[in-house]
Protein backbone atom coordinates (compact mmCIF):
# COMPACT_ATOMS: atom_id res chain seq x y z
CA UNK A 1 0.00 0.00 0.00
CA UNK A 2 1.29 3.54 -1.20
CA UNK A 3 2.57 5.94 1.87
CA UNK A 4 0.30 9.03 2.90
CA UNK A 5 0.16 12.52 1.08
CA UNK A 6 -0.19 14.40 4.47
CA UNK A 7 0.88 13.67 7.80
CA UNK A 8 -0.47 15.40 10.61
CA UNK A 9 1.63 15.47 13.95
CA UNK A 10 -0.37 16.76 17.00
CA UNK A 11 2.38 17.39 20.09
CA UNK A 12 0.44 17.21 23.52
CA UNK A 13 1.15 17.45 26.92
CA UNK A 14 -1.50 17.57 29.44
CA UNK A 15 -4.11 18.93 27.04
CA UNK A 16 -7.20 16.47 27.97
CA UNK A 17 -9.06 19.79 27.64
CA UNK A 18 -8.59 20.79 24.83
CA UNK A 19 -7.11 17.66 22.46
CA UNK A 20 -10.78 16.18 21.97
CA UNK A 21 -12.48 19.26 20.16
CA UNK A 22 -9.06 19.76 18.07
CA UNK A 23 -8.72 15.89 17.20
CA UNK A 24 -12.18 16.59 15.85
CA UNK A 25 -12.02 19.60 14.12
CA UNK A 26 -8.45 18.32 12.00
CA UNK A 27 -10.35 14.75 11.26
CA UNK A 28 -13.22 16.41 9.86
CA UNK A 29 -10.96 18.53 7.31
CA UNK A 30 -8.98 15.19 6.52
CA UNK A 31 -12.30 13.43 6.12
CA UNK A 32 -12.85 15.35 2.78
CA UNK A 33 -9.74 14.58 1.12
CA UNK A 34 -9.22 12.66 -1.56
CA UNK A 35 -5.73 11.83 -0.76
CA UNK A 36 -4.28 9.32 1.76
CA UNK A 37 -3.68 10.77 5.12
CA UNK A 38 -2.50 9.82 8.74
CA UNK A 39 -2.97 12.27 12.06
CA UNK A 40 -0.90 11.08 14.75
CA UNK A 41 -0.64 12.79 18.52
CA UNK A 42 3.08 12.66 19.83
CA UNK A 43 2.07 12.42 24.38
CA UNK A 44 5.08 13.98 25.73
CA UNK A 45 4.98 12.92 28.93
CA UNK A 46 1.54 13.77 29.93
CA UNK A 47 0.25 13.67 33.58
CA UNK A 48 -3.33 14.00 33.29
CA UNK A 49 -5.72 11.81 30.91
CA UNK A 50 -4.74 12.84 27.21
CA UNK A 51 -3.81 9.13 26.52
CA UNK A 52 -7.30 8.13 27.43
CA UNK A 53 -8.99 10.96 25.26
CA UNK A 54 -6.40 10.06 22.06
CA UNK A 55 -7.32 6.28 22.80
CA UNK A 56 -11.11 6.91 22.64
CA UNK A 57 -11.14 9.06 19.20
CA UNK A 58 -9.04 6.70 17.72
CA UNK A 59 -10.68 3.71 18.52
CA UNK A 60 -12.79 2.99 15.12
CA UNK A 61 -10.57 5.75 13.50
CA UNK A 62 -8.13 4.30 10.74
CA UNK A 63 -5.09 6.54 10.24
CA UNK A 64 -5.08 8.16 13.71
CA UNK A 65 -2.91 6.85 16.03
CA UNK A 66 -0.66 7.95 18.80
CA UNK A 67 3.09 8.01 20.22
CA UNK A 68 3.25 7.42 24.24
CA UNK A 69 6.06 9.03 26.18
CA UNK A 70 6.35 8.13 29.70
CA UNK A 71 8.88 11.44 29.94
CA UNK A 72 8.28 15.17 29.38
CA UNK A 73 11.10 16.45 26.92
CA UNK A 74 9.25 19.30 25.62
CA UNK A 75 7.40 20.41 22.35
CA UNK A 76 10.27 20.36 19.83
CA UNK A 77 11.24 16.77 20.85
CA UNK A 78 7.50 15.98 20.71
CA UNK A 79 7.78 17.49 17.27
CA UNK A 80 11.05 15.37 15.14
CA UNK A 81 9.55 12.78 17.09
CA UNK A 82 6.12 12.84 15.06
CA UNK A 83 7.73 14.18 12.13
CA UNK A 84 10.29 11.37 12.09
CA UNK A 85 7.73 8.97 12.70
CA UNK A 86 5.54 9.74 10.12
CA UNK A 87 4.97 8.22 6.64
CA UNK A 88 3.79 11.51 4.73
CA UNK A 89 5.03 13.07 1.66
CA UNK A 90 4.18 16.32 3.46
CA UNK A 91 4.49 16.09 7.34
CA UNK A 92 2.64 19.05 9.29
CA UNK A 93 2.82 19.89 12.70
CA UNK A 94 -0.04 21.79 14.96
CA UNK A 95 -0.55 23.06 18.02
CA UNK A 96 -3.20 20.80 20.66
CA UNK A 97 -5.15 23.84 21.15
CA UNK A 98 -6.14 24.03 17.17
CA UNK A 99 -5.29 28.10 17.25
CA UNK A 100 -4.23 27.84 13.79
CA UNK A 101 -6.88 25.10 12.18
CA UNK A 102 -6.06 22.37 9.95
CA UNK A 103 -8.25 23.96 6.87
CA UNK A 104 -4.77 26.48 6.62
CA UNK A 105 -3.27 23.63 4.65
CA UNK A 106 -5.24 24.56 1.75
CA UNK A 107 -3.23 27.84 1.81
CA UNK A 108 0.21 25.60 2.39
CA UNK A 109 -0.42 23.33 -0.77
CA UNK A 110 0.08 25.37 -4.09
CA UNK A 111 3.30 26.52 -2.11
CA UNK A 112 4.64 22.85 -2.21
CA UNK A 113 3.22 22.81 -5.80
CA UNK A 114 5.49 25.59 -6.54
CA UNK A 115 8.50 23.75 -5.07
CA UNK A 116 8.53 24.63 -1.57
CA UNK A 117 10.39 22.25 0.69
CA UNK A 118 8.94 23.82 4.13
CA UNK A 119 6.04 26.10 4.42
CA UNK A 120 5.16 27.74 7.73
CA UNK A 121 2.19 29.91 8.50
CA UNK A 122 2.66 33.78 9.96
CA UNK A 123 0.84 35.73 12.09
CA UNK A 124 2.09 38.71 10.52
CA UNK A 125 1.03 40.54 7.12
CA UNK A 126 4.12 41.46 6.73
CA UNK A 127 5.17 37.87 6.11
CA UNK A 128 2.12 37.26 4.32
CA UNK A 129 -0.81 39.54 2.85
CA UNK A 130 -4.03 38.24 4.98
CA UNK A 131 -2.57 37.36 8.33
CA UNK A 132 -4.23 38.26 11.42
CA UNK A 133 -5.04 37.36 14.97
CA UNK A 134 -8.07 36.93 15.22
CA UNK A 135 -7.86 37.25 19.20
CA UNK A 136 -5.64 40.10 19.85
CA UNK A 137 -2.97 39.16 22.64
CA UNK A 138 -2.30 41.64 25.81
CA UNK A 139 -0.03 44.65 25.29
CA UNK A 140 2.65 42.69 27.21
CA UNK A 141 2.62 39.56 25.39
CA UNK A 142 2.47 41.61 22.00
CA UNK A 143 4.90 43.89 23.09
CA UNK A 144 7.37 41.39 24.55
CA UNK A 145 6.56 39.02 21.43
CA UNK A 146 7.80 41.68 18.98
CA UNK A 147 11.44 42.57 20.67
CA UNK A 148 11.76 38.60 20.30
CA UNK A 149 11.46 38.65 16.80
CA UNK A 150 13.53 41.48 16.27
CA UNK A 151 16.56 39.87 18.08
CA UNK A 152 15.68 36.40 16.51
CA UNK A 153 16.10 38.10 13.07
CA UNK A 154 18.87 40.22 14.07
CA UNK A 155 21.11 36.98 14.90
CA UNK A 156 19.43 34.35 12.49
CA UNK A 157 15.98 34.95 10.18
CA UNK A 158 16.59 38.53 8.68
CA UNK A 159 12.69 39.39 7.23
CA UNK A 160 10.70 36.94 9.00
CA UNK A 161 8.20 38.15 11.21
CA UNK A 162 6.67 35.46 13.09
CA UNK A 163 8.96 32.11 13.33
CA UNK A 164 6.49 30.82 16.20
CA UNK A 165 2.91 30.39 15.09
CA UNK A 166 2.53 26.53 15.75
CA UNK A 167 1.86 25.54 12.02
CA UNK A 168 4.62 23.91 9.79
CA UNK A 169 4.75 21.74 6.92
CA UNK A 170 8.03 19.58 5.60
CA UNK A 171 8.48 17.46 2.46
CA UNK A 172 9.70 14.14 3.58
CA UNK A 173 12.69 15.03 2.05
CA UNK A 174 13.56 17.91 4.55
CA UNK A 175 11.83 16.79 7.51
CA UNK A 176 14.47 13.68 7.27
CA UNK A 177 17.43 15.95 6.47
CA UNK A 178 16.67 18.75 9.14
CA UNK A 179 14.85 17.18 12.10
CA UNK A 180 17.92 14.78 13.00
CA UNK A 181 20.42 17.74 13.29
CA UNK A 182 18.59 19.72 15.74
CA UNK A 183 19.06 20.43 18.98
CA UNK A 184 16.46 22.23 20.67
CA UNK A 185 13.61 20.05 22.58
CA UNK A 186 11.53 23.20 23.83
CA UNK A 187 9.90 25.98 22.47
CA UNK A 188 12.94 27.59 20.18
CA UNK A 189 12.85 24.85 18.02
CA UNK A 190 10.96 26.62 15.34
CA UNK A 191 13.57 29.07 15.06
CA UNK A 192 16.19 26.32 14.93
CA UNK A 193 15.00 24.55 12.31
CA UNK A 194 13.90 27.41 10.16
CA UNK A 195 17.44 28.40 10.64
CA UNK A 196 19.08 24.81 9.50
CA UNK A 197 16.88 25.26 6.60
CA UNK A 198 18.03 28.33 5.33
CA UNK A 199 21.87 27.00 5.95
CA UNK A 200 20.53 23.98 3.57
CA UNK A 201 19.55 26.40 1.21
CA UNK A 202 15.65 24.80 1.36
CA UNK A 203 12.77 26.78 -0.45
CA UNK A 204 10.96 28.30 2.41
CA UNK A 205 7.09 29.12 1.26
CA UNK A 206 5.14 31.28 4.03
CA UNK A 207 1.11 31.23 4.27
CA UNK A 208 -1.16 33.49 6.00
CA UNK A 209 -2.82 32.43 9.03
CA UNK A 210 -6.17 33.34 10.81
CA UNK A 211 -4.92 32.85 14.28
CA UNK A 212 -7.51 32.62 17.19
CA UNK A 213 -5.45 32.33 20.82
CA UNK A 214 -6.16 30.39 23.58
CA UNK A 215 -6.01 31.91 27.08
CA UNK A 216 -5.26 28.18 28.25
CA UNK A 217 -1.47 28.68 26.60
CA UNK A 218 1.25 26.55 28.59
CA UNK A 219 3.57 29.18 27.48
CA UNK A 220 4.79 31.25 30.18
CA UNK A 221 7.59 34.27 30.49
CA UNK A 222 10.55 32.20 31.54
CA UNK A 223 10.13 30.42 28.21
CA UNK A 224 10.49 33.65 26.53
CA UNK A 225 13.64 34.19 28.15
CA UNK A 226 14.48 30.46 27.72
CA UNK A 227 13.87 31.24 24.17
CA UNK A 228 16.26 34.10 23.62
CA UNK A 229 18.91 32.43 25.49
CA UNK A 230 18.93 29.46 22.78
CA UNK A 231 18.39 31.51 19.93
CA UNK A 232 22.20 32.89 20.75
CA UNK A 233 23.02 29.61 21.14
CA UNK A 234 21.93 28.56 17.88
CA UNK A 235 23.79 31.68 16.55
CA UNK A 236 26.76 30.60 18.31
CA UNK A 237 26.36 26.77 17.11
CA UNK A 238 26.38 27.97 13.56
CA UNK A 239 28.92 30.01 13.76
CA UNK A 240 31.47 27.01 15.12
CA UNK A 241 29.80 24.71 12.52
CA UNK A 242 28.04 22.75 15.41
CA UNK A 243 25.58 21.49 12.93
CA UNK A 244 27.72 20.70 9.62
CA UNK A 245 28.48 16.48 10.45
CA UNK A 246 24.95 16.16 11.42
CA UNK A 247 23.12 17.97 8.46
CA UNK A 248 25.34 16.08 6.02
CA UNK A 249 25.31 12.86 7.75
CA UNK A 250 21.36 13.14 7.89
CA UNK A 251 20.94 14.89 4.29
CA UNK A 252 22.70 11.27 3.15
CA UNK A 253 20.14 9.63 5.07
CA UNK A 254 17.30 11.29 3.55
CA UNK A 255 18.38 10.60 -0.21
CA UNK A 256 18.76 7.07 0.90
CA UNK A 257 15.86 5.75 2.95
CA UNK A 258 15.79 7.54 6.61
CA UNK A 259 14.13 4.67 8.35
CA UNK A 260 17.49 4.06 10.58
CA UNK A 261 15.35 7.69 11.86
CA UNK A 262 12.37 6.52 12.78
CA UNK A 263 11.42 5.90 16.25
CA UNK A 264 9.05 3.44 16.86
CA UNK A 265 5.17 3.82 17.32
CA UNK A 266 3.34 2.52 19.89
CA UNK A 267 -0.29 2.28 18.23
CA UNK A 268 -1.17 3.62 15.18
CA UNK A 269 -4.55 2.66 14.03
Amino acid sequence: MSHPYLSVVIPAYNEAQRIDATLAAAHKYLLRQRYRWELLVVLDGSTDDTLAHVRRFAAGRPGVGWIERKENRGKGYSIREGLLAAAGDVRLFMDADNSTSLDHFDRMRPLFDDGCDLVFCSRDPKDAAGARRAVPQSVLRSTAGRAGNLFIQALLLPGIWDTQCGFKAFTRRAALALCPACDMDRWSFDVEVLALAKRQNFKLGIAPADWVDDARTHVRPRHFLDMLRETAQIRGRLWRGHYDARLAAAQKLAEADGSSLLPSREKVA
